[in-house]
Order: structure tokens, then C-alpha cells, then sequence
């Protein structure tokens, strides 16, 4: 009898041991678990920035939503192809996947947002230390309308819709409807958001030129695309 006692107390310490290691591990895996879901919750996605796959890399024309779900709108050329987008080169950050993409004929897709961690405002970037602007309704081009656009490659440029209802011939099939403005694009500022005050009117899909001796841009009108798909900015 007298040597269980001492066996009971070590079995007794063990038990209190093992719980208290669980406890701790849950404890240190719940703290990972919130620093995780508070960088991804520092993490936004706005018109002008940038989601990546394993092969491509496409900017954010702009953000809408249908009741409660929230979309991207790229360029259908961009995102053939593509499934998952994450938010980050890396890879780490998945933000959603591709539901549907319409090339050609029209050039533009759109990304069902899936990361709930992570904003989407309804807003576009301007670029470095330029800001952000609100966008919230949509419109048909009209020529002579002033519009500026966001490129990767050229920034925040503004300038004037010269045609709209025009064609354009791509490699991989010819796109209808489309318009052009007076500002010059280069390569890399496809996909990037064309507005007028806070009212969305198309993304960048080609361009002539460049902006060293002059050239112009062509977009895919955004109010068809929201209306094919039932969408709406905000």
C-alpha cells in the first residue's frame, strides 16, 4: 500500500503536466491563429492594385458586389486560365477565384472575392502617396468627356474620350465596344481602372503608341460588364 502512494502522486503530476502543455499549446496556437488574421486583415485590395496566380499577374480594374458577395473586374485576357488569385507575389494570401471571363468579343472577368480576413474597399488607388478615389456609381463613355486612368507603368493620367463603339483586333480574337481616350498607356497598364470624378467608366485592354511620341488608349466599357453579370460598384 505504501509504495502506490507515491506512483499515484508521480501518474497525478504527469496528467497535471500533459493538461498544462495542452493548455499552452492551445494558447500559443490560438495567438498564431490571431496574428495571422490580423496581417491578412491589414491587407486591402482596391481598383489599381495588383492580384497574382501561379502564372500571371492582373490589375484590379475595380471592386463590386452582388447583395452581400464581393467581385474584381480584370481583363477577360488576363484571367483566362486562371483559378485561384492571391493578394501577394508570394502566393500567400489567396483572396478568391476566377467565376467568370468573357474573351473575346468582350475582354473582362470577374474574381468572386473568398478571404473575408481581408478588405476590399470600394475605392481605387491612385498610386504612391497619391491617394485614393471613392467610386460609386457607373456610366457609358460619352466623347468629349473628361476621364483620367491608373497605370502600373504610367501612373494617374487624365485626358478626354476621343471614339467609343470601337473594335480592335487582338492576336487572340477581335474585341467590339470598346472606347478611346487621349492619354497614352504603356505596357503593364492593362487592367487598370478609367474614371471620371467618382463615377467608373472602363478598364485599360490595349493601346497605339506610347507616351514618348504620343499615343492612345482603348478600354472595355465597365456599366455592360456590370450589367452582364448583375453586378454593382460601390
Amino acid at each position: 500500500m505504501c509504495s502506490e502512494r507515491p506512483l499515484r502522486t508521480v501518474v497525478r503530476a504527469v496528467v497535471v503536466l500533459a493538461l498544462l502543455f495542452g493548455w499552452s499549446a492551445a494558447i500559443e496556437s490560438a495567438a498564431h491563429a490571431g496574428e495571422r488574421a490580423g496581417q491578412q486583415a491589414a491587407v486591402a485590395v482596391r481598383g489599381g492594385d495588383t492580384l497574382y496566380s501561379t502564372d500571371t499577374r492582373c490589375t484590379v480594374g475595380f471592386n463590386a458586389r452582388s447583395g452581400s458577395a464581393l467581385y474584381a473586374l480584370v481583363s477577360g485576357r488576363c484571367a483566362q486560365g486562371v483559378r485561384t488569385w492571391y493578394a501577394d507575389a508570394a502566393l500567400t494570401v489567396a483572396v478568391g477565384v476566377t467565376a467568370g471571363v468573357s474573351f473575346p468579343g468582350n475582354d473582362y472577368a470577374s474574381v468572386r472575392y473568398t478571404n473575408t480576413a481581408v478588405a476590399y474597399p470600394g475605392e481605387v488607388s491612385l498610386g504612391a502617396d497619391a491617394g485614393t478615389r471613392d467610386i460609386t456609381n457607373a456610366a457609358n463613355p460619352v466623347v468629349g468627356q473628361s476621364i483620367c486612368h491608373v497605370g502600373r507603368t504610367t501612373g494617374y493620367p487624365c485626358g478626354t474620350v476621343q471614339a467609343v463603339n470601337v473594335t480592335i483586333n487582338y492576336g487572340g480574337g477581335t474585341v467590339y465596344g470598346l472606347f478611346r481616350s487621349t492619354i497614352c498607356s504603356e505596357p503593364g497598364d492593362t487592367g487598370g481602372p478609367a474614371f471620371s470624378g467618382g463615377t467608373a467608366i472602363g478598364i485599360i485592354v490595349g493601346s497605339s503608341g506610347n507616351c514618348s511620341s504620343g499615343g492612345y488608349t482603348y478600354y472595355q466599357p465597365v456599366a455592360e460588364w456590370l450589367s452582364a453579370y448583375g453586378l454593382s460598384v460601390y
